[in-house]
């Protein structure tokens, strides 16, 4: 009775996903990683049984941004939103094995196709259904012909501007024009609605109150999607509280909507006080409708829903059974209860059903549940991989790497082969495994097998698995490229979808030239004192160099020091920057400083609150211990000149600056970025009021590319840089210098 309820389990932090077992749930909160399983040992509706199952650590920032989804997959491995990891059961005692995977930049909701594909969705970045070409754990892939023109357009029937970014995303009608909240996507598998729905995408975008059905097709090896409703949609509303946020193939084989049937969609930080939306939602008294969700199911006139299951009741035989089901919700589930209880009886059923069934989702089912159960033979994959049905031979190949991690490198040869099929989809899955696992030459002979294919998927998708994606400089220590390569996950994870991939902002269609949010590759903010730290503590907001941005910069302030310390030191050293890698301690003490404050900055502030370069250079006067016809290749403004001393680095190498009058000072900075081993490697500063008599005012070590000096203000009129250490085969370079003057008051 749908009337009716109990409470399960009570005083948890906003419960975001959950995933069932058997009689028991695993549970993902927010602001942590960590999942627990819980039981209802007694049958009263209540969880009276609880542990840790995964120790996943604080996940800090704003909550949308925390992982979504935590589906159990066809592969056997649990996947999330925003994790670069898969999960997977070990067990009933085993400690969960955690693998990491690319990026996937998924964001609210995550669903899986008849093939274990995983269908990621992006609200932030506006994307709509993205990185579908391949299974993630090959690479978030996209290509240009995914989607059909003007996909990503949506029609809605009524429309109150209420969503970030305003008239700009809107029609003259108020309606919102492209995707921007969509989240809950489900592929229906379910076997009580008209075929053609089957293997249909379905994306709620509740800001635009719609839903988006998408026609998947398999054109020359790539994923294509088509909106079958043209300028329409599969359901939109003119009701303004029709909040459609996720989706599922229910076990009756129908399909399911929670519509959150709210006022307001947007989460807190968006509608402040003195926000845009803060006085949408007050004009329409959105902020009064609250407490009336609702589940709606989809029937058809020909069809009645299915049975309810009674599967914990059954037997393993049983089970097994239900992998030929026609509706997916029962596949899935028989495959999960099979693993869980690991009883290897009904090995040889699967063995059997297998080789022999005519219904190939069961064989597949079955294959993968004898993978999930430790019970899949070397000899069974490789008759998988040769057989008539290519899908077959791809999920096979699949399979088979569980073998292959275990040891068994006889299967490098027979992936390889699989390159030499005629199918495009077993070509690319040779690919995929062999880029995955590394095989020898495996770059050069994916080159050779994607330059002489004629399939436009595998020349697409295979250019993509062979384009060199971002990568920590070998100039760094390990320990700073491990801080990095931190950094670098969680920009992948959170900030690329409105900063961009390349660091220069998320293009926005049809928008020449506009992007959702700033560039970073060669920002001010980015590179000037604890700029960029302010903002990810306090957020953003009004213009930066004269633009207005669609996404607002918000707080990240509930993540830990460490992680803001690793995502300011990646960014500072990402796209074409050069710049001071931080400490979680500088984080601390900044956090100290900035006290209660909740305002976001404005760039104005920021700007008069960080040191800021002189730029009046023209009147300083150089001198060295080396080179001294190169010097004012420092300061002209050109990063590809440089000064140099023409040998290698070893102490008593020094660099005099003179400046025409007292001035007050609170750092320099050395870039060289195009000669990154090039910094000091040992420095210290000097400062002097008559050039005779010095003073020590900083030392230090260089950073690659980018040797940030800062000392207490001082006011000097010359300052001098002693090179006291040995780099062997590397010159003493800088690019360009600067004297940081200190901040305005």
């Amino acid at each position: 009775n749908f009337d009716m309820h109990t409470v399960y389990l009570d005083n948890v932090l906003l419960p975001r996903m959950i995933q069932p077992l058997d009689d028991r749930i695993l549970l993902g909160i927010t602001n942590t990683l960590d999942l627990t399983i819980h039981r209802d040992a007694n049958n009263d509706g209540k969880a009276d049984e609880s542990k840790l199952w995964f120790k996943g650590g604080p996940r800090g920032g704003n909550m949308e941004h925390q992982p979504s989804g935590l589906v159990w997959g066809l592969d056997n491995w649990i996947y999330t939103t925003y994790n670069s990891f898969r999960l997977r059961w070990n067990g009933e005692n085993g400690t969960p094995l955690q693998e990491p995977t690319p990026g996937n930049g998924g964001q609210w909701g995550l669903a899986q196709d008849d093939y274990g594909k995983m269908w990621w969705s992006n609200a932030g970045g506006e994307k709509g259904l993205w990185n579908f070409q391949t299974p993630i754990i090959y690479g978030a892939i996209n290509v240009p012909s995914g989607k059909e023109k003007d996909f990503d357009v949506t029609s809605p029937l009524v429309g109150a501007r209420d969503f970030q970014g305003g008239p700009p995303k809107s029609r003259p009608d108020g309606t919102l024009n492209h995707f921007t909240g969509c989240a809950g996507q489900t592929v229906f598998r379910g076997d009580r609605l008209p075929a053609e729905l089957i293997g249909n995408v379905f994306l709620p975008e509740p800001v635009g109150r719609l839903i988006r059905r998408s026609v998947v097709s398999d054109v020359d090896g790539i994923t294509q999607l088509s909106n079958p409703h043209p300028q329409s949609e599969f359901i939109r509303s003119s009701d303004l509280c029709f909040r459609p946020l996720n989706m599922t193939t229910g076990p009756d084989g129908c399909l399911y909507i929670v519509d959150m049937y709210r006022g307001i969609i947007q989460e807190g930080n968006w509608v402040r006080e003195g926000s845009y939306l803060r006085k949408v939602v007050e004009q329409y008294g959105f902020q009064n409708n609250v407490g009336r969700g609702r589940v709606w199911r989809i029937v058809h006139k020909d069809f009645k829903p299915g049975p309810q299951p009674k599967m914990l009741e059954e037997t393993p035989a049983q089970l097994v059974k239900y992998l030929e089901h026609p509706n997916g919700w029962w596949r899935d589930t028989a495959q999960r209860l099979l693993i869980i209880k690991n009883d290897k009886s009904v090995a040889h059923e699967l063995v059997s059903m297998f080789q022999s069934n005519k219904n190939q989702l069961a064989r597949i089912h079955a294959l993968w549940t004898l993978e999930g159960m430790g019970a899949l033979s070397a000899d069974l994959a490789r008759q998988g991989m040769k057989d008539a049905d290519p899908q077959i031979r791809v999920q096979s190949i699949r399979a088979a790497e569980t073998l292959l991690k275990a040891g068994d490198q006889s299967f490098i040869a027979d992936i390889q082969a699989a390159s030499a099929d005629e199918n495009v989809h077993v070509k690319l899955q040779s690919v995929l495994t062999s880029k995955l696992h590394k095989f020898p030459n495996w770059k050069e002979n994916a080159t050779q097998i994607i330059m002489h294919s004629t399939s436009n998927g595998l020349k697409e998708i295979g250019s993509a698995l062979l384009a060199t994606g971002p990568t920590i400089s070998q100039n760094f220590t390990p320990q700073q490229r491990k801080q990095l390569g931190d950094g670098m996950k969680y920009y992948q994870e959170v900030c690329f979808a409105c900063h961009g991939p390349d660091g220069q902002g998320t293009p926005i269609p049809g928008s020449k030239g506009r992007t959702l949010a700033p560039p970073l590759a060669g920002s001010k903010t980015v590179r000037q004192g604890d700029a960029m730290l302010r903002v990810l503590i306090n957020g953003l907001e009004g213009p930066i160099e004269g633009k207005t941005y669609e996404s607002q910069m918000i707080p990240q302030n509930t993540n830990s020091d460490q992680w803001l310390a690793d995502i300011t030191s990646y960014v500072r050293n990402a796209f074409g920057n050069s710049g001071e890698i931080i400490d979680a301690k500088q984080v601390k003490a900044l956090r100290k400083e900035i006290g209660s404050r909740t305002k976001p900055w404005t760039i104005e502030e920021l700007r008069a609150m960080s040191p800021q370069p002189i730029a009046e250079n023209k009147s300083w006067k150089f001198t060295s211990s080396h080179n001294p016809e190169k010097l004012a290749l420092m300061i002209d403004n050109n990063p590809a000149t440089r000064w140099d001393t023409k040998i290698q680095q070893a102490p008593g190498m020094w660099l005099q600056i003179d400046l025409p009058a007292p001035t007050a000072l609170v750092g320099i900075e050395l870039e060289c970025a195009a000669s990154a081993n090039d910094s000091p490697t040992h420095f210290e500063a000097q400062s002097s009021s008559d050039g005779k008599t010095w003073k020590s005012i900083a030392k230090g070590q260089g950073t690659p590319g980018f040797t940030s000096i800062n000392f207490p203000p001082v006011t000097s009129q010359h300052l001098r840089i002693l090179q006291k250490g040995t780099k062997p085969g590397k010159y003493w370079s800088i690019h360009e210098l600067n004297l940081l003057a200190p901040a305005k008051k």
